[in-house]
């Protein structure tokens, strides 16, 4: 169609690489289905162009080779394998988009788009320039294999965060909370790291090495809920029957609680001091852990309160004398009172069954 002479396509085929590059800048990246929409239009008029006149993109210009033809003959298979990889990362980015986690992806993403720009550099050097692509990946190889010697932490860090993106077992803003206790919600994840804000409002950077070699578990799934256990301990002068009772009203009349899975009273023990009961119940999100506990707590002292229920002292502060130290205590008068050093045992408190004096 445009005869034996070559400039005037290739003139066209600059002209619209440059306005396509212009156009792709004033969009910016608010919108890129349209950016895509325009990059393809202005890819596929090149891609026609250069159809029509018999010019192939992947292999080098013989009619031009030196002059401002050569230079146009150049620069306009440049901008064409420039567009490529435009489009297809245009393609990659509306894939994670309509995902809808493209925040997630974004290790996933970095990694496609410089694999693309790689490619189309191989591409312009042996098919645009005629130099030997083989002898440069060569030496290319031998360079990264020295540049990844001396940089084998930061490496780990990235393939870990690759992986972990892989194998999706978070996402941005979900609770997580590790083996070794640390907890927090992710607000970030990049090459090297993954950020958690804490609940005391701090950010935790771990490197993602060693992210992958703990034990995450995620709060936030299957849904955002998170189920507290409360243990109290009531004196066994009422029936299990009632303590239930009492119990059940305290999360009935809980308002921070979800009532969907319902809350459950379970019974664990019962001995000749206390009845151990368990609350078990599900707040909205962790966020919530600490008002839902207090809460459930004023609950039980009221209810308690009004039902006429003790709370029974905790099994640890409960010491039993041994029968060879009762002699030690046989001197001692059964109606005096026992001095207990408070400043040495706090949390000690020695109840005595009285000791029968030899032959009384």
């Amino acid at each position: 169609m445009f005869g034996d002479d070559n400039f005037v396509p290739l003139l066209l085929v600059n002209l619209l690489g440059a306005a396509g590059i212009v156009v792709w800048h004033i969009q910016g990246g608010n919108r890129p289905t349209s950016r895509l929409l325009v990059q393809i239009l202005f890819f596929t008029g090149m891609s026609l162009v250069l159809y029509l006149a018999g010019i192939t993109p992947h292999r080098p210009d013989s009619l031009y080779t030196q002059g401002f033809g050569a230079l146009l003959s150049k620069s306009a298979r440049i901008l064409w394998w420039t567009h490529l990889a435009w489009a297809i990362i245009g393609f990659i980015q509306i894939y994670f988009r309509l995902n809808r986690k493209p925040r997630e992806a974004r290790l996933i993403l970095d990694m496609a788009i410089a694999v693309i720009y790689l490619g189309v550099a191989l591409s312009v050097i042996g098919f645009v320039f005629g130099m030997p692509v083989g002898t440069l990946v060569t030496t290319s190889g031998v360079i990264a294999v020295i540049f990844g010697l001396a940089m084998q932490n930061t490496l780990g860090d990235v393939f870990s965060g690759v992986a972990l993106t892989l194998g999706s077992a978070y996402a941005i803003g979900d609770w997580i909370q590790l083996t070794d206790g640390t907890e927090g919600r992710i607000i970030e994840t990049n090459w090297r790291s993954t950020n958690l804000l804490t609940v005391t409002h701090n950010v935790v950077v771990l490197p993602n090495s060693i992210l992958a070699k703990q034990g995450v578990t995620n709060l936030s799934r299957p849904d955002e809920t998170h189920q507290i256990a409360v243990r109290v301990r009531i004196a066994a002068t009422q029936t299990p029957r009632l303590v239930e009772e009492v119990m059940r009203s305290v999360l009935q009349s809980s308002v921070l609680i979800t009532k969907n899975p319902p809350p459950v009273v379970a019974l664990k023990a019962i001995d000749a001091i206390a009845i151990e009961v368990e609350l078990q119940f599900r707040v909205d999100n962790v966020a919530l852990r600490t008002p839902a506990r207090n809460e459930i707590v004023d609950l039980i002292h009221d209810q308690c309160k009004v039902r006429g229920l003790s709370l029974a002292m905790p099994a640890e502060s409960l010491a039993f004398v041994p029968a060879p130290m009762r002699n030690q205590y046989a001197a001692v008068s059964n109606d005096a009172p026992m001095s207990i050093d408070l400043a040495r045992r706090p949390q000690i408190l020695l109840h005595r069954c009285p000791i029968h004096k030899a032959g009384s």
